[in-house]
């Protein structure tokens, strides 16, 4: 279900928003719509306890690695064509 939402500004703010969404073809409702998606995504979700317990328990984890330029040799062949036998 859709929810209205008021926001009071500024004529110098809106004048702006305006402007900014004229320029990409938008209305005011759209890019503020995608503004606050854009907004909503950067916010961390979760508490920040749990991810830090989450790193640390996977930091205990002994998992078999090589050195850097060895794993990125394998990965680059990888990527090549297969050979015909």
């Amino acid at each position: 279900m859709a929810k209205r939402l008021q926001v009071i500004l500024q004529d110098t703010d809106y004048r702006e928003i305006q402007q900014v969404a004229r320029a990409r073809h938008m209305t005011i409702a759209e890019w503020v719509r995608q503004a606050l998606t854009r907004a909503r995504r950067q916010e961390p979700l979760g508490e920040v306890g749990k991810k830090i317990a989450a790193i640390r328990a996977a930091a205990r984890n002994n998992f078999p690695t090589a050195d850097i330029g060895e794993m990125l040799a394998e990965i680059e062949r990888g990527y090549l064509p297969k050979e015909q036998p």
